[in-house]
């Protein structure tokens, strides 16, 4: 049975940029805000649990008979950073009946409250995008192989699952976004297609940067609609890597930015520049979720480290809550706020959920 909901979309448009590295500042981070409050609503103020640094985005929600309640929600600070490995300990479960002025406290030990896996509803797919123009062929392929292969190390779980996918596409001045590796959970297969890159993979001197970010969106948003079928849930990351700027002029970067800006709100963007001829600007705006440069090939190893542990993050901040409600048939509709903790920052959502149909007895 499905919650009633309501859906309030608040955005956050802080932008916050840091620099990180050695001491000559090869290599700068820049955190890219945004994201959805998604369903749900801020808490009522009778909770007065006060500012929220922490934003919990529910996903989906349901009610399983006799009385279990499941979300599916991701959390993230205020700047748009995923925030991954929280316990059910963390949470704090208030419900509001009819009969109740304000909330309730929900007792996590009486009601079963717990983190479930979230294997069964949840699909993330990453789509790697490498520039494989003859600039980086010529002065940096196997620090940019090397890189890679760290990332998909870093990314994927060291046992396969079908959880977490991932393709690697490259790029040069062609019209195309060819195909390294095809989507696959499959951690090797990623690692002997990134050893197998040889410098005569092109010739091209071109580089087709905004076509690159179109069509990896186009496929980002079709794995999207692929894994969000049955009841399932989906997350996806783009991640662009170049070391220059759209040389092709096929496409125009308004046309590229609106793409990104456009996208499924479940598509995190990253991108990584190297070397001196980048455009630090349209590259924060093509990784609009994270962006870091590095001046050197020396710092690929570094900035692609930074990278896979978004991205990780990203996946790993999305969470399966379970509980089993007090509530029972005949009390209607009710309202339900989570909150959660994590050191001296919290967040919470409100949301509804009917109790028909619901007995003693839950799991």
């Amino acid at each position: 049975m499905k919650f009633y909901t309501k859906i309030a979309a608040i955005c956050f448009t802080i932008a916050l940029f840091v620099s990180c590295g050695n001491a000559d500042d090869d290599v700068k981070f820049g955190i890219n805000p945004g994201g959805d409050l998604g369903l749900g609503k801020p808490v009522d103020k009778c909770l007065n649990l006060g500012d929220g640094e922490l934003v919990l985005s529910i996903q989906n929600q349901y009610t399983t008979l006799p009385g279990k309640i499941s979300i599916f929600f991701k959390v993230s600070d205020t700047e748009g950073k995923p925030v991954s490995g929280l316990n059910a300990e963390q949470f704090t479960i208030y419900e509001q009946g009819r009969n109740d002025a304000c909330f309730n406290k929900i007792s996590p030990s009486e009601s079963s409250a717990r983190i479930s896996p979230n294997a069964q509803i949840f699909n993330n797919n990453t789509v790697l995008v490498l520039d494989l123009s003859n600039s980086v062929l010529d002065s940096s392929l196997e620090e940019l192989k090397s890189a890679s292969i760290s990332f998909v190390n870093n990314v994927m779980p060291t046992s396969n699952s079908e959880v977490f996918k991932m393709a690697i596409y490259w790029f040069d001045g062609e019209n195309k976004l060819h195909s390294l590796a095809p989507l696959t959970h499959v951690k090797q297969d990623l690692l002997n297609s990134i050893s197998g890159i040889t410098k005569d993979i092109s010739n091209d001197p071109s580089t087709d940067l905004y076509g690159a970010v179109i069509k990896s969106t186009d496929i980002a948003e079709k794995l999207l609609r692929e894994s969000t079928t049955n009841g399932r849930i989906g997350a996806a990351s783009v991640v662009i890597f170049t070391d220059g700027t759209d040389q092709a002029s096929r496409y125009t970067e308004s046309a590229a930015i609106k793409k990104v800006t456009e996208a499924n709100k479940n598509i995190a963007y990253f991108s990584i520049g190297l070397g001196g001829e980048i455009d630090a600007n349209i590259l924060s705006k093509i990784g609009k979720t994270f962006s870091v440069f590095a001046t050197n090939k020396d710092q690929l190893e570094t900035t692609f480290k930074e990278i896979s542990d978004r991205v990780s993050q990203q996946a790993n901040s999305f969470y399966l809550f379970e509980y089993c409600s007090p509530k029972r048939d005949g009390s209607g509709e009710n309202n339900l706020a989570i909150q959660v903790k994590n050191s001296n920052r919290q967040g919470a959502v409100q949301t509804k959920f009917n109790a028909k149909g619901f007995t003693g007895g839950c799991e």
